[in-house]
């Protein structure tokens, strides 16, 4: 299995973490589009820090991680269902961005924001300062200075695989002194900083998790399958469509030379819609037998 996410648990102390390894969706993603590396790195570090998040909630639904800025990197956005379905996509000048461009020169004043939009229940977001070190330091001083759960993320991508750690501090249970709490949480921290990028994406998860922690008692569980998906369809497009109303419709229709097309910014995928297509959505029949959708 190439793209994967697995939990594991320490026994004797109340921390958890999640490992992710993305080979396959990653490539999905930057097949879609001619990104810069500095881009295609920090947009895989992206897409396994969502995983790793949806690693850690019991929800139906959709996370979204949406970064915009004004440096030449405006926009960086991943979404991860909970069914562990991935996309993403990039807006970039590339003209202003260096072969060596870090996530300060590229995302100069951004703010994250994390979206989780559950099927039913509240919808909720939180915002973070895109002002650390790299995504990873980002994330990280969102969850120490909210209300979550102590939290902290490792995140590397080189363009052909993204891998992701995450550890998180559980609420008391095998310990209740704070000041143990807190020697084994630290612990556990200053041992993960010792990983290298090499060692984090060339190391598989059981290797990994030895490396650092032969000494403590971890349980390892099962991988959980992520995978690439674009949830655009033209089903979705139709009713983007008919959102505009008949005649807006018709108008746009008649000033794109009798064929509006749709394009899936995540995925390519372009949906076309001829004046057939537009007089059978208006007259209630839908868009099941359209013109042929073009790649």
């Amino acid at each position: 299995m190439n793209d994967f996410s697995q939990r594991f648990l320490f026994d004797d102390t109340d921390v958890r973490g999640e490992m992710v390894a993305l080979r396959e969706s990653y490539a999905h993603v930057l097949a879609k589009h001619a990104y810069p590396q500095p881009v295609a790195q920090l947009l895989g570090e992206m897409m396994a820090a969502a995983a790793l998040l949806v690693g850690t909630l019991k929800f139906d639904g959709l996370l979204v991680l949406q970064a915009r800025s004004e440096g030449p990197l405006s926009l960086l956005m991943v979404e991860c269902s909970s069914d562990r379905e991935l996309r993403g996509i990039a807006r970039y000048d590339a003209e202003q961005i260096g072969a060596d461009a870090d996530l300060q020169s590229l995302m100069a004043n951004g703010v994250l924001a994390i979206t989780i939009d559950p099927a039913r229940g509240q919808r909720y977001q939180g915002i973070v300062d895109l002002d650390g070190v790299d995504l990873a330091a980002c994330l990280s001083n969102y969850f120490a200075s909210s209300e979550q759960l102590p939290t902290r993320f490792w995140l590397k991508a080189d363009g052909q695989r993204a891998r992701g750690l995450l550890l998180q501090q559980l609420p008391p249970h095998h310990q209740t002194e704070a000041e143990e709490r807190a020697e084994s949480w630290n612990h556990v921290l200053t041992l993960a900083d010792t990983l290298t990028a090499e060692e984090l994406l060339g190391l598989d998860n059981p290797t990994l998790l030895h490396r650092l922690y032969h000494e403590e008692n971890v349980r390892l569980f099962d991988e959980q399958p992520l995978q690439f998906r674009c949830s655009c369809s033209r089903e979705r497009s139709a009713s983007a469509l008919a959102s505009l109303g008949q005649a807006d419709a018709e108008l746009l229709l008649a000033e794109q030379g009798g064929s509006v097309e749709i394009d899936c910014q995540f995925c390519n995928e372009r949906y076309a819609f001829d004046a057939a297509d537009i007089a059978q959505l208006f007259a209630g029949a839908g868009s099941e037998a359209p013109s042929q959708t073009r790649h």
